[in-house]
């Protein structure tokens, strides 16, 4: 099979990179210490159109097709610096954006889509409870049917965007008798709904640009219209969101590994020792093929998945390859850039460690490497 990107592709490659590199990289260092949302970047993502790649021009975004989001995204990680904005970003298309798209009502995307993509509502996805994380569907926050609302109880946390967010797809628990696949469900919450509060902000290692919070409900009237789907799709919405998360979530990783063996290369040419550059060394230089290699292999994956989506087919194995493989590659690279850079890549100043801290949350997020390798030993029937 042939497999080419078109001229109008490769323009808005490039458009994104210049545009990211140009708007979007000020006071990285500064904002990473004190843990500074930007939302001036947020703002100028939106102006741009990367808050809608995959939204329907009816609905405010860019309409693009699957496989040139993933590119998109890909230029996305490549040309900005601040990972946490980025991640935010992501979160915002993958895990709410995408899940009102496919299974919203038509009254709830003309509701929240045209403002999320022009920016005016930060979108996130409420899950991970404080004794359930990769066992998600072992919740206990619960929603109970009062009229016409439904009334949710409980605490959930580590939460990307909670002390920044407007709209959440919430998981809640809504029958007590039914099994996992029909015992929860999904909604649409707004953060200014009497009885949400956020009680936690959290402090991180890494993406300490993107805030993390936890949120509690305490008797919070959810009107019954902001339900998503029908009553007890909450397993089945969350398997298609995780998918599209696993799947486009690492595709802007991609774009920093990529950046990353960039600065290497061009540090490796000019560093010297001895009188020679010290990419004319082997242990430096086989250090940067098995970057290169890393990258061609995770591009492999992203862009089959990009493809597979476009096509209108489920990419659900294929999502948790790439997003274990990538994420354990983006560490591994982001170390080996360290390496390279000696003093200089263990330096705040240079940007690169921020790099290493910002890496090691993909191995986490979205279902741990030692879940995603359980997933898919299931998947080969094992």
């Amino acid at each position: 099979m042939d497999f080419a990107w078109t001229r109008q592709q490769l323009i808005l490659k490039d458009s994104i990179i210049a545009f990211a590199r140009e708007q979007l990289n000020d006071r990285v260092t500064e904002r990473d210490r004190s843990g500074e949302f930007s939302r001036e970047g947020w703002r100028r993502s939106a102006d741009f159109g990367l808050l809608g790649l995959t939204i329907p021009v009816e609905y405010g975004g860019q309409g693009y097709d699957p496989l040139t989001a993933m590119l998109a995204l890909e230029a996305l990680g490549y040309g900005c610096t601040d990972n946490g904005l980025v991640f935010v970003i992501n979160n915002h298309l993958w895990s709410c954006a995408i899940s009102i798209l496919d299974f919203g009502s038509e009254a709830q995307k003309q509701r929240f889509l045209p403002p999320m993509c022009r920016g005016e509502l930060i979108g996130g996805q409420v899950l991970t409870e404080p004794e359930s994380g990769s066992a998600a569907f072992t919740m206990q926050t619960s929603a109970v049917r009062d009229g016409d609302a439904y009334v949710l109880n409980g605490t959930k946390t580590f939460l990307t965007s909670a002390p920044i967010g407007d709209v959440f797809i919430v998981y809640a628990r809504t029958s007590e008798s039914r099994a996992v696949q029909e015992g929860f469900s999904a909604f649409i919450v707004t953060r200014d709904l009497p009885g949400l509060e956020m009680t936690k902000a959290w402090d991180k290692s890494g993406l300490r640009t993107a805030p993390m919070g936890q949120l509690t409900f305490t008797n919070c009237r959810v009107p019954v219209d902001c339900l998503l789907g029908a009553e007890g799709m909450g397993h089945g919405i969350f398997q298609s969101t995780i998918e599209w998360e696993r799947g486009f979530f690492f595709a802007s990783q991609v774009g920093v590994m990529e950046r990353l063996l960039d600065q290497s290369v061009e540090y490796a040419q000019q560093r010297q020792q001895g009188g020679k550059p010290i990419g004319s060394f082997q242990s430096i230089s086989n250090k940067l093929v098995d970057m290169k290699l890393r990258i061609e292999l995770a591009k492999l994956l992203v862009y089959k998945i990009g493809w597979l989506k476009r096509e209108g087919r489920m990419a659900f194995l294929e999502a948790s390859l790439a997003k274990l493989f990538i994420s354990e590659s983006h560490v591994q690279t982001s170390l080996d850039a360290i390496q390279i850079h000696g003093a200089r890549g263990y330096m705040t100043e240079y940007g690169i460690e921020r790099e290493l801290r910002d890496a090691v949350a993909g191995t986490l997020y979205a279902g741990t490497s030692e879940i995603q390798r359980e997933v898919i030993a299931s998947l080969l029937g094992l």
